[in-house]
């Protein structure tokens, strides 16, 4: 295991469903004071309603269906994102689920913080550790990147990089 400093202004993505907007809206604009310390960053048409909710700037990704989870799952990847609050509708079928459960697995490959509903995301915001400079612990996937492949065409050995 790795170590990486995430900073006290954590950068917080926001994201929900159609049917999940004005939770997160309002949990946002209940948890205004806190969300004015770090940096937003958002999908599609949340961001642009954080944006006029909160009257402060969000990052905007694309809306989730056009790739906005894959951009957001990108950054993730990247150490670009400290934590995740995402309002997803688990009884409404979404055209882009695997894009959804794809964003949510890379969250948990590198030990990101989500919140899938208002409770997680209420445990999360009021958090000590949200105020201060957090040591997380990133697993080490070198011996997984290294790994043996057996290509069938070739019949012989290759490693993954």
């Amino acid at each position: 295991m790795s170590h990486i400093a995430v900073p006290i202004e954590k950068r917080i993505a926001l994201v929900a469903h159609d049917n999940k907007k004005k939770d997160l809206l309002d949990w946002a604009e209940y948890n205004r004071e806190m969300l004015k310390e770090h940096k937003l960053y958002a999908t599609g048409t949340t961001g642009r309603l954080l944006e006029e909710r909160l009257e402060r700037e969000v990052f905007k990704l694309q809306s989730g269906p056009l790739g906005g989870d894959q951009q957001l799952g990108a950054k993730i990847v990247d150490g670009e994102i400290d934590s995740v609050i995402f309002f997803w509708d688990p009884l409404q079928a979404q055209p882009h689920d695997p894009d959804i459960r794809a964003l949510l697995r890379v969250a948990v490959v590198w030990n990101i913080p989500i919140a899938c509903n208002r409770s997680s995301a209420d445990m999360i915001i009021s958090s000590p550790l949200m105020a201060e400079i957090y040591e997380r612990e990133v697993p080490d996937y070198e011996s997984y990147r290294q790994r043996p492949i057996e290509v069938e065409s070739e019949k012989s050995m290759i490693y993954s990089n």
